[in-house]
């Protein structure tokens, strides 16, 4: 495995949600179809959370953004995808791509072919998997042992929950559980630490898939500020801890983090630091510094 690169990887999956899963992506896209992201599916806010609160189903927030990020060749199509409603009428505020996932899936059989549909229409090559095709929201356990429900609350929080669990208890995709045992390379983060990266971990099926790969995995660390109270107390170290502990075993072999973070007792990892930042939006990752960054972590690794 001497001096592997991305380019000789067959298959790299990346879990997370939103903004942070989309901008891993979007910086190894030219992986194409080798690429896999598995994305969270527990959002509660804004236009995903009314089209929940109304019509059911999956939370399409996350997939939609990571979809945009994806898209190379914009078009009438992408920019359909991307149009939120403004004024104050019924629609306003709704963005047409959760509302285009939503009717597929209305249409269609599954979450997965919906979003295979619309990755076809705006030529999206990287696959893209629900964590779960059930619809499930986040529940925590705080700090005074009371329920906290949903993800827009659990945000909240002042202290770290002491628990963190998937209401009702759902099953992974199947999909997503096949595509972690196949990964040459998996990468966990950036993104909300207990809202976009560890409910993807809650599901059984997929904890139990990430002890069984022989694939390194790399965690990526925020470079702004959580805007969780709870997840900005939390030291490197502490998240990898709280984040094997739901995995079931140690499993994080290097971290890719900006220059300010602090890695010490995170153990035997290989550990690249370097600036990652992007020149426009101080707290996004440079998609070629990322990448440069994830080359050092598998050469490390190798």
């Amino acid at each position: 495995m001497r001096n592997r690169t991305l380019a000789d990887l067959d298959r790299v999956v990346a879990l997370g949600g939103g903004h942070g899963l989309g901008r891993v992506m979007s910086s190894l896209s030219s992986l194409g179809s080798r690429l896999t992201g598995i994305v969270t599916t527990t959002d509660n806010g804004g236009s995903t959370g009314r089209i929940r609160r109304s019509e059911g189903g999956i939370a399409w927030g996350d997939m939609r953004n990571c979809i945009n990020q994806l898209i190379t060749e914009p078009s009438v199509a992408s920019a359909m995808f991307e149009y939120r409603f403004g004024g104050n009428g019924e629609l306003s505020g709704h963005n047409l791509g959760n509302l285009m996932l939503k009717a597929l899936d209305h249409l269609s059989v599954r979450p997965l072919e919906a979003i295979n549909l619309i990755r076809n229409l705006l030529k999206v090559e990287a696959s893209l998997i629900p964590m779960s095709e059930q619809p499930v929201d986040l529940m925590a356990i705080d700090q005074e042992g009371h329920e906290v429900y949903g993800e827009v609350n659990i945000d909240q929080l002042p202290l770290p929950p002491q628990e963190l669990m998937l209401s009702p208890s759902v099953s992974a995709t199947r999909e997503a559980v096949q595509a972690i045992g196949e990964a040459d390379l998996i990468l966990i983060g950036p993104g909300s630490f207990y809202t976009s990266l560890l409910p993807a971990l809650l599901l059984s099926d997929v904890a139990q898939a990430l002890r069984r790969t022989p694939a390194p995995m790399v965690y990526i660390g925020n470079l702004g500020r959580e805007l969780s109270p709870a997840a900005a107390s939390l030291t490197l170290a502490k998240k990898l801890d709280i984040l094997e502990h739901y995995v079931g075993k140690p499993v994080i072999d290097a971290v890719v983090v900006g220059p300010k973070v602090d890695t010490a007792n995170i153990g035997n990892r290989v550990v690249i630091q370097e600036p990652l930042e992007a020149s426009d939006i101080r707290y996004r990752h440079d998609r070629q510094l990322l990448r440069d960054a994830l080359e050092k972590a598998i050469q490390a690794l190798g």
